[in-house]
């Protein structure tokens, strides 16, 4: 009996370690060339290289190039299976030099045609998972797209994951995780902290759904001619009343408006300054002919008005404007039309995503800057490996990073001293957006978090806002009210005692005005106190007969 026992434990020890292993990873604490493909396409002349991470001893594959294209691929060993159990993908990236236009996502690719060959490579090469940050223009997210095989068509199909995360705003190594499980969840991680969550047949989380409708709109169905769809018409019966003017002016001149005493009609409201004199070295010809500085009239502060006294406009009370019928219920009114339903030819059912295997691993980006540094690609089956890759790869580099980010930026002052507080209150609101209540609400908590996390100096209104969300989603509980109307902050926080989306807004426009004087304080502190010394000597009285004046405005 001993010796059975013994045996399946030594069984059991391998088939920890089988799990416990990864399924692939790379460091990178090697040179690449032999390892990794870089593309022989005409088009693909980015140069990768081996480097360190900036102050780091640490290696990774780096865009070194900016305005060009990268290709470049590992073929893996043996195909990873992504039908059986759960795979996490994950891997680093260091933005050094940010990133304005450009992508930094990984391909992990599905198997290619015949005869295909690695320095092949392009992005015409299929992929079955797409994974990583991508920012241009009004794109800013981490990808993640699944090109899923129809079952009824044959076509693959891109399945985009709806409310991809936004990238981390700043220039330090990130780690992003993609977490799929046997039970069609997909979790997306950056940094270990959970930023989405996502089924995979839901129509809610990918676009398009991976299980198409059930019906569809009749392509062939039209509307009929004489289908009205207007809630309301002009009376036909009404008549314009007899007494009706739609010539008379909306304002009129006060006749009853008498000039007051005092008024001094030829006086004018401004004067020439006379302590403004013409500079010796002003030329007519090249700056234009100089005009005296003007100041209020000194004989007007007195008098009640000076200039050329006109009688005050006031609402004309026999103004009406143009007339109109006014609106009746429509007596033909059917409704919106819609074309009818049909049934999806389509259609087809699913119980999980048929997962091509992947057989090889490709970066194929376009990028307006270099710097872009990825390190620490990690396939597994183990989410607790995933962890602890992170734990010992990136959050040392990480933390480095940070301490190295404060120091640089402790001059910029009080915001930089609300850093942790920020972190802390950001974690609480993305639990905050979880929370069923406010479930409605929970995209726009989340756009208005992500908005916060890219400018911190934004908090204080992002805060105020979501909290206007909660009280508001509170006070509809208790007593009721009709649906508010959307602000254009992006909330609907409507409340009957106080106009809060203004105040939002206020608060907003506030933050990023402080935003921008730290910045202009950091950037230029000469000029501020330039601006400064400017500012004092202006404010200075000015000698009589002192230089001054101004241009003409060049009429040509």
């Amino acid at each position: 009996m001993a010796v059975p026992f013994v045996l399946l434990l030594i069984a059991s020890s391998f088939l920890q370690i089988w799990a416990s292993d990864p399924l692939y990873y790379e460091s990178f604490d090697e040179p690449f060339e032999g390892r990794w493909i870089v593309s022989k396409k005409e088009d693909y002349e980015g140069l990768w290289r081996h480097s360190k991470s900036d102050g780091h001893e640490d290696y990774g594959l780096l865009v070194s190039e900016k305005g060009r294209k990268h290709a470049i691929v590992k073929e893996l060993d043996e195909p990873i299976i992504l039908k059986d159990g759960t795979v996490i993908l994950q891997f680093e990236v260091r933005l050094q030099n940010g990133l304005e236009c450009g992508g930094a996502y990984l391909k992990y690719l599905r198997p290619q045609k015949a005869g295909w060959t690695a320095r092949e490579f392009d992005n015409e090469s299929p992929y079955t998972i797409m994974f990583g940050p991508d920012k241009c223009g009004g794109t800013d997210k981490v990808h993640f797209i699944f090109l899923h095989k129809n079952p009824k068509t044959g076509q693959f199909v891109e399945h985009h994951l709806k409310y991809a995360p936004t990238i981390p705003y700043d220039k330090l190594s990130h780690v992003y995780t993609a977490i799929l499980k046997p039970d069609n969840e997909l979790r997306i991680l950056i940094d270990g902290e959970e930023r989405r969550k996502a089924n995979f047949l839901s129509s809610d989380d990918f676009e398009p759904a991976f299980i198409p409708p059930k019906t569809i709109p009749d392509p062939d169905d039209k509307k009929p001619e004489d289908w009205d769809e207007r809630t309301k018409i002009p009376d036909p019966d009404a008549v314009k009343p007899e007494d009706w003017d739609e010539d008379a002016p909306e304002e009129i001149e006060d006749e009853e408006a008498v000039k007051p005493e005092g008024w001094l009609d030829d006086e004018p409201e401004e004067i020439d300054d006379p302590g403004s004199i013409k500079p010796k070295d002003w030329d007519d010809e090249e700056d234009g002919e100089w005009e005296a500085i003007k100041i209020d009239n000194p004989n007007c502060e007195a008098a009640p008005g000076c200039g050329e006294w006109k009688r005050p406009m006031k609402r004309n009370p026999a103004y009406k404007g143009k007339w109109h019928a006014p609106l009746i219920d429509n007596p033909n009114y059917k409704g919106i039309w819609k074309p009818r339903e049909i049934d999806n030819p389509d259609y087809f059912e699913l119980d999980k995503p048929d997962f091509e295997p992947i057989i090889a691993i490709g970066i194929e980006i376009l990028t307006m800057q270099d710097g872009i540094l990825f390190d620490n690609i990690l396939i597994s089956r183990d989410e607790k490996v995933a962890e602890s890759y992170r734990a010992e790869t990136w959050k040392p580099k990480y933390e480095v990073e940070k301490e190295k980010e404060k120091a640089e930026d402790g001059a910029a002052g009080f915001s930089d001293m609300l850093s942790g507080f920020q972190k802390k209150v950001f974690d609480v609101l993305y639990k905050i957006a979880d929370i069923p209540f406010l479930e409605a609400y929970k995209n726009k908590i989340i756009d208005a978090i992500e908005m916060g996390e890219k400018q911190p100096n934004l908090t204080i209104g992002i805060l105020v806002s979501i909290v206007v969300i909660i009280v508001t989603v509170i006070s509809r509980v208790l007593f009721g009210g009709e649906k508010p109307k959307v602000c254009h902050f992006g909330f609907n926080p409507s409340l009957p005692f106080v106009d809060l989306c203004a105040f939002c807004r206020l608060l907003l426009h506030l933050s990023v005005k402080l935003r921008l004087l730290e910045l202009v304080k950091l950037k230029f502190p000469k000029a501020t106190k330039r601006k400064k010394r400017l500012t004092k000597k202006m404010n200075q009285p000015r000698a009589p007969g002192g230089p001054g004046g101004r241009r003409r405005p060049d009429m040509s």
